[in-house]
Formats: C-alpha cells, sequence, structure tokens
C-alpha cells in the first residue's frame, strides 16, 4: 500500500513518511494540490487541509474512491465538516501519535477491502440468479418464514431480493456447518438470518435452533416439509430441469443440455458430449421446438 503525503512543511512530510516506511508502508510527497493531482499514484492520502492559496477541492473530487485523511490543526466547517461532505474519510490533528494515524489507516484499508468484497458477493449473486423469477410482491412479505421448495435457489433469490428491498443486512448460515449455533449466537439482531437445509437436522437440533431464533428475524429453506413454529410457505417450481429433488430422464437431461449449450458449441461437438449422432441431435431439436439464436 502506498500512502501519498501532501504537505507543504517538508520536514513534517519527511518526518511522516519516514516513519510510515518504518512499518512497511511505500511513501510519496508533494507540496502541492496540483502536482498531486497530476502524478500521484497513492492508495491513502494524507492531506493538510492548511496549504496556503490552495483548494483541496481537486484532490478530493479526484481521488474520493481512495482513502482519503486529513491532517488538520483545528476543527472547524472548513477544515473538516466541508471536505468530508465531498468524499475526504477521516481526519487527524496535529500533532499526532503516529500509532493513531496507522490505526486509522488500517481500519480504512480493511474498510475498502469490505467494500470490494461486498460487490464482489453482490455480482456474482445477481449474475448466478438473473434467470430466477420469484413470488411478486416480495415486500409484503413478512418475517420469520419458513420456506419449502424443490429448487434451493429460488429461496436463494428471494432471500437476496427481500433483504435488498428492505435494507436490511442478510447473514447466510449453512446448516451443515459445525459451527452453525455460534454463527447464530454471533450474529447482529438487526440482521435477518438465511438459513438453509432444515431437513438435514434432527428434531433435537431443529429444536435448539428455534430456541437460538426467538425473537429474531429469518428465512429457512427446506426441500421437505417440517412443522415448525413458524409461518410455512411452498416454493416449487413444475420445471423438472430445476428440480433437485429429481433425477432427470435421459431426455429430459438431453433436452436440458441442447436448451443450455447449443448456442455455445458447434452441433458435432454436442452431439459427441452427449453421446449420439449430428442426425439424432437435429431430431431431437426438432421434437422440443429447440433452434439456435441467428
Amino acid at each position: 500500500m502506498k500512502i501519498t503525503i501532501i504537505e507543504n512543511e517538508l520536514y513534517l512530510a519527511q518526518s511522516i513518511a519516514a516513519k510510515l516506511n518504518q512499518v512497511g508502508y511505500d511513501t510519496e510527497i508533494f507540496t502541492s494540490i496540483k502536482e498531486a493531482s497530476i502524478n500521484s499514484t497513492g492508495d491513502v492520502y494524507l492531506v493538510s487541509a492548511n496549504l496556503p492559496g490552495q483548494s483541496l477541492v481537486p484532490i478530493i473530487t479526484k481521488f474520493s474512491h481512495k482513502i482519503i485523511i486529513l491532517m488538520v490543526n483545528y476543527v472547524n466547517h472548513d477544515t473538516v465538516s466541508i471536505p468530508l461532505q465531498m468524499g475526504a474519510k477521516d481526519y487527524i490533528v496535529k500533532p499526532f501519535m503516529m500509532e493513531e494515524l496507522q490505526r486509522k489507516i488500517e481500519h480504512y484499508k480493511e474498510y475498502q477491502e469490505l467494500k470490494k468484497y461486498k460487490e464482489l458477493y453482490r455480482d456474482y449473486s445477481e449474475y448466478q440468479l438473473k434467470d430466477i423469477n420469484v413470488m411478486k410482491d416480495i415486500d409484503k412479505l413478512t418475517l420469520p418464514v419458513v420456506i419449502t421448495t424443490n429448487y434451493m435457489k429460488f429461496v436463494d433469490k428471494l432471500a437476496f431480493e427481500y433483504a435488498n428491498i428492505k435494507n436490511r443486512v442478510l447473514v447466510f448460515v449453512p446448516l451443515d456447518a459445525k459451527d452453525w449455533e455460534d454463527k447464530i449466537k454471533d450474529s447482529n439482531m438487526k440482521h435477518i438470518l438465511y438459513i438453509g437445509d432444515l431437513q438435514i437436522l434432527k428434531k433435537s437440533e431443529r429444536d435448539r435452533l428455534f430456541e437460538l431464533l426467538e425473537n429474531r428475524d429469518f428465512i429457512i429453506a427446506s426441500s421437505n416439509f417440517i412443522s415448525t413454529p413458524y409461518k410455512s410457505i411452498e416454493l416449487n417450481t413444475d420445471n423438472k430441469l430445476y428440480n433437485e429433488n429429481e433425477i432427470l430422464t435421459i431426455n429430459d437431461y438431453v433436452r436440458f443440455v441442447v436448451t443450455n449449450f447449443q448456442n455455445q458449441f458447434p452441433d458435432t461437438e454436442l452431439s459427441k458430449k452427449l453421446g449420439i449422432s449430428r442426425k439424432s441431435l437435429w431430431e431431437k431439436r426438432k421434437k422440443y421446438g429447440l433452434f439456435k439464436k441467428k
């Protein structure tokens, strides 16, 4: 991680840089906003809020997606409030202890990493579930609820969409994990728990689960109907290609493969993977009305 220091008092800037170098950071120093705006390459920006005749607007505007920490002589509306509203992350009052500055840097470094993981999690889940349509009026669903389904991704999509609509944090608790009880105990009471595969628990374990869930908001998914103290709904699909509890017939499997892969592979390769002739593939495509996109 590189730290960009923007400070017109060169001795102070060099002193900060030397101490940051000692704990493993790369540093670069600029004495003007203009020069830093053009040539800096830092991940964290330590910016003096008292640069004579220089506005902080260009540097904050250009690098608001990075970590900007203001170094201020005193706290007021101009030195702190306005820059924070523009996109700076935090401030530290001069003179300061390097340990305090390092804690701030590490805190925001962790924050940026978590933000990237959140974006990855959101983008990947949306991609995986993009073709699945769930119940209408999902915002009217009330929690807690137990959902019986023959296709777990239905409940995945419902849980993610519900949490997004309600602007709530969703915490996934897989019941096949050895520490599922600890995950529930350690989770924030304000967060929604999404608990999968209720059917794998023994009755005594289910009783313990429901004790832990008292006064909590949660969505539980199960592939089998199980009597519980909570409201239960059923969310199924008639499409056998989606049914996780049923073995596909050969014809259904061929239909599934042709539907999903005919535009990715030429007929020669697709028929080879299915172990049938090109003529047979053509006949099955004709039978099911499955035609390639042009």
